[in-house]
């Protein structure tokens, strides 16, 4: 009999973050592939876009104009999913049929003026504008009486549902706890009280001595393939040092988060030479007047791209009836990512 090996046989993994598990079957990374190909995603954008309704001085829906932004601008999505005036109100029945108001607020921050840029094309200076915005974002839409979670994510690319190729992120707020925070919620409370330490602070104590999945490290921040990953190429940025939310950095902190931000991104995109499209977003801790110790700031990266810039990965069949399932280990991955230039493709 031979031993057991994470790289070669079927395993389950756990995610402490979440309870749930995943299914990883290393050995099917090696299957020939005659599945559905996607279009090359790549493709010259102008500066300037006269008919992009995010370019600065461009009309959006419903002729609002845009002002003649030269860093960072931020807007109420002319399409909110939520809203901050509906009435109160709940429908309920046979104690089956459940369902409540939801106040909200959704937001569009617009990266940069530049329509042909994504954030591993602009400079740490730049992106570190962005981080500024995402902090006063979390600290004054927060602090509305009937928000008390504040998301703030970015979809890249067309792959990921992406209706604007224009560099900009969103922030969706809203009066209850979403379903993966809530879970998050639950996991690091559980592990708090039991250790006295946030679970992402042993956790990456034990990655970087490990350092097989770890991707890149700066001063302040690491990127890592976590070890319970559904994505073929995900990871996550996690702080070195414990602390809840945003509003709670250090200009120090901001600085070295756009700098892990620009390099994670620029080895996305040279991973296939392609501008790697991904879902992304920053988990903290709610903003429901808890003070939430157990809570550590992170940054989910989820990318879709599977072995080439044309084939991604699909939840489909037992994934979606059973549980996630994944063929190339995190430990290759990271490995792949990890060993990439930290030079744009584009710029070599």
């Amino acid at each position: 009999m031979t031993n057991f090996a994470l790289s070669e046989h079927p395993h389950r993994r756990y995610n402490p973050l979440t309870g749930e598990w995943l299914l990883v079957s290393p050995h099917r990374a090696k299957r020939p592939w005659q599945g559905q190909v996607e279009k090359r995603q790549e493709e010259k954008l102008p500066e300037f876009d006269p008919e992009c309704y995010l370019c600065p001085g461009n009309i959006r829906a419903g002729g609002v104009k845009n002002p003649d932004y030269k860093n960072t601008f931020v807007f109420v999505n002319d399409f909110s999913a939520l809203k901050p005036d509906i009435p109160e109100g709940k429908y309920q029945e046979d104690k089956i049929f459940d369902a409540d108001s939801e106040k909200g607020l959704c937001k569009v921050i617009c990266f940069s003026p530049r329509h042909d840029f994504t954030l591993p094309e602009m400079s740490t200076d730049a992106i570190k504008k962005v981080v500024d915005v995402w902090q006063r974002e979390y600290v004054e839409i927060g602090g509305l009486d009937y928000v008390n979670y504040v998301q703030i994510f970015e979809n890249k690319g067309s792959i990921m549902g992406c209706s604007n190729p224009h560099p900009h992120g969103q922030i969706w707020a809203q009066t209850s706890i979403p379903g993966e925070p809530s879970k998050e919620c639950f996991y690091q409370k559980k592990f708090y009280d039991s250790n006295k330490k946030s679970l992402l602070s042993v956790y990456l104590e034990k990655e970087l001595e490990k350092e097989d999945r770890v991707v890149i490290e700066n001063d302040n921040f690491v990127v890592v393939a976590p070890f319970w990953g559904v994505w073929p190429y995900e990871t996550i940025i996690i702080s070195k040092r414990h602390f809840q939310d945003i509003s709670l950095m250090s200009e120090e902190e901001k600085l070295s988060f756009a700098d892990i931000l620009k390099k994670l991104t620029i080895v996305y995109d040279n991973l296939f030479e392609v501008s790697f499209p991904y879902s992304a977003g920053i988990h903290q801790r709610p903003t429901d007047a808890k003070n939430h110790p157990e809570w550590h700031f992170h940054m989910h990266f989820y990318p879709p791209l599977l072995r080439s810039a044309t084939i991604k990965k699909f939840m489909v069949g037992y994934e979606m009836l059973g549980n996630p399932q994944r063929d190339i280990t995190p430990e290759i991955s990271a490995k792949q990512l990890r060993e990439l230039p930290k030079i744009h493709y584009k710029n070599r």
